[in-house]
């Protein structure tokens, strides 16, 4: 339901029963007065059809809405069982089993997930005992099997036989239903299993848009074929070159860079490759350089032709490949979104409800209000097209306009904030002028400075001083002081604003929860170590000691200074984009995540033993 829109079908829709509404009254001929009962039966009928229309334009709204195939089963159980697989419920389940098995790497033997990384310092890694791993394995197979299950039967057999990802993901499945079979067979004592390294696939099949950047990244490979050719041409020809200029001589000591770097082929070949990422950058040079500065040249053309003109070459082909697959890719979305939105107008449209003026079908406003009660969607999205809908003429829609109605979802939402609450009082009214103006939060901009300033100051000053010669009195008491004035800053401006004004803003929120969280750590300070005093000294006492309690309390006071951000427009800018790269960028890391997996996998399988570490010196 989730591949690429190429030609869109028509939806799998049931045959219309002539009884869509009943003949109006004086239509019927002299003797042709229907029986009382076959009317009730039509009349049944047609409820229930208007309400498997209802249901039907529904789901393709919400197809329409998060981009989605029509292609698939709308009959009244397959549109419940559809709404039910996309709830937001279930797609979190699915999200969370996905997470869940690929976290069991972390346990599962062999495992060294331990506080530090050195071998002769760690501990023995915790092994989880047999069956444990593989009853949470079964569990999450089981709802894969439920997954793909649904899947398969929602686009009908004819549309699941062409569809390759579900074909791999039942493939996977069951290979790693038998490679679960046979560690149970051993015991759990098998060293190779091959379900593990499978385990990406399910994150990789859950998202088109991993899906849909793995196939621009199939496409891109024979563009970058031609650079890469002249790539492996460049590094061999000056393979040749640096042999032939740095062979060996009598000289021992003029043979440096013949020794340490063009000794043969395979190290000559491996000094210019990394050289072309500039990893021994300058130091494969000095040797030759410090012999004869002509040398350079060569290491300078190699530089200048390998990375400034073939690898740029490369990246600029791979931009322009995506660029281009991003705009299909975008075309195919909208022309999904057009197509969700005309076959919604197709199972709603009626002869009766049209002019008779015109031969032109149209939409009820009345019916397209009730569709619009049972689909999801943006709230302040929905309110924009239920207030056109209101106002609509004569409380028909045609196509164009039926279309047209749903453009706000192309539309970013503007967000209304919540108006500041009025007050009676003269001198509240004041207050909220002084406290909700724009140069109070200067104010605090200016003070969160200085408190970053004073912090620097401090810790410059104690830099060279032991533990036992630090005073902690100083930083502890500016501390508190400035912690007071957030405090207090903070309720000041939720008496100017409102609480639910001052929360509708982001950056409030993170000011805020930051301010809260001191608040709370000093006050744990003072339950712990007592007021800031002279001679405050940093001993152990519960779980932190004081100097660790100070310097958490700094750190946090450092990461609320980033509250500037909102109000330098240039700063703001960069920041928004910077983030809107990281949501654009889930894709690509999804895919890092998945190479990562399996190359850590088969590395534990590839080299298991390799590595034979000293004794544990805590254990010694």
């Amino acid at each position: 339901m989730e591949e690429e829109a190429g030609a869109e079908k028509k939806p799998l829709l049931p045959a219309r029963t002539a009884a869509r509404g009943c003949p109006p009254r004086g239509t019927f001929g002299a003797g042709d007065c229907p029986d009382p009962a076959a009317s009730c039966t039509v009349q049944d009928a047609a409820g229930a059809d208007h309400d498997l229309y209802i249901n039907q334009a529904a789901v393709f709204i919400e197809d329409a809405i998060q981009y989605r195939s029509i292609n698939h089963r709308v009959d009244s159980k397959s549109l419940w069982l559809y709404r039910w697989y996309y709830s937001k419920i279930c797609q979190w389940v699915l999200s969370l089993t996905i997470t869940l098995i690929l976290a069991l790497a972390f346990i599962e033997t062999p495992s060294s997930l331990t506080v530090t990384s050195d071998i002769r310092y760690r501990s023995r890694a915790w092994e989880p005992p047999c069956g444990l791993t593989e009853s949470i394995e079964l569990f999450c197979f089981l709802v894969f099997i439920a997954d793909v299950s649904v899947k398969s039967y929602l686009i009908g057999w004819e549309e699941f036989r062409k569809t390759k990802w579900l074909l791999a993901y039942i493939l996977t499945l069951v290979v790693s239903l038998i490679d679960w079979t046979v560690s149970l067979s051993f015991s759990c004592t098998e060293t190779v299993r091959i379900r593990r390294i499978l385990r990406p696939f399910f994150l990789l099949q859950n998202s088109s848009m991993m899906k849909k950047t793995l196939k621009c990244i199939n496409r891109t490979l024979p563009e970058m074929a031609s650079v890469v050719l002249l790539l492996a041409v460049h590094l061999c020809l000056f393979t040749m070159f640096g042999m032939l200029l740095f062979a060996r001589s009598k000289d021992k000591q003029q043979d440096k860079e013949w020794v340490g770097y063009f000794h043969n082929l395979p190290d000559s070949l491996t000094s210019l490759l990394v050289l072309l990422t500039t990893a021994n950058n300058p130091d494969v040079m000095i040797p030759a350089y410090s012999k004869n500065r002509a040398y350079s040249i060569f290491f300078i053309l190699f530089t200048v032709l390998g990375n400034l003109f073939l690898m740029n070459l490369l990246t600029a082909i791979i931009y322009n490949q995506f660029r281009g697959y991003l705009l299909k890719s975008v075309q195919s979305s909208l022309l999904r979104r057009r197509l969700g939105i005309r076959a919604a107008f197709e199972v709603l449209c009626s002869p009766k409800e049209s002019p008779v003026s015109t031969n032109e079908l149209c939409v009820s406003a009345n019916t397209l209000l009730q569709v619009l009660q049972k689909v999801e969607m943006d709230s302040c999205c929905k309110q924009a097209i239920l207030r056109t809908v209101r106002s609509c003429p004569h409380g028909i829609l045609s196509a164009a306009l039926f279309q047209k109605l749903f453009d706000e979802l192309d539309k970013d939402p503007v967000k209304q904030h919540p108006p500041t609450p009025e007050y009676q009082s003269s001198f509240l009214q004041k207050v909220q002028f002084a406290f909700g103006h724009r140069f109070f939060g200067y104010l605090g901009n200016v003070v969160a400075l200085a408190n970053i300033i004073s912090i620097c100051v401090i810790l410059v000053m104690d830099a060279d001083k032991q533990l036992s010669e630090r005073d902690d009195f100083f930083l502890g008491a500016i501390n508190c002081f400035f912690i007071l004035y957030y405090l207090l800053e903070m309720l000041l401006k939720i008496l100017a604003m409102g609480f639910k004004r001052y929360i509708s803003y982001p950056s409030n929120r993170f000011d805020g929860l930051l301010t809260v969280i001191l608040l709370v750590l000093e006050v744990s300070t003072f339950a712990v170590y007592g007021f800031p005093h002279p001679g405050w000294r940093p001993e152990m006492m519960g779980l932190l000691s004081l100097w660790d309690m100070v310097r958490l309390v700094n750190m946090l006071i450092v990461f609320r200074f980033l509250r500037i951000i909102p109000n330098m427009k240039f700063m703001a800018l960069v920041a928004s984009t910077l983030l809107d790269l990281v949501k654009n960028l889930r894709a690509f890391a999804g895919l890092l995540v998945v190479v990562y997996y399996v190359f850590a996998i088969t590395g534990i399988v590839l080299f298991k033993g390799a590595v034979v570490p000293m004794g544990n010196i805590r254990l010694q």
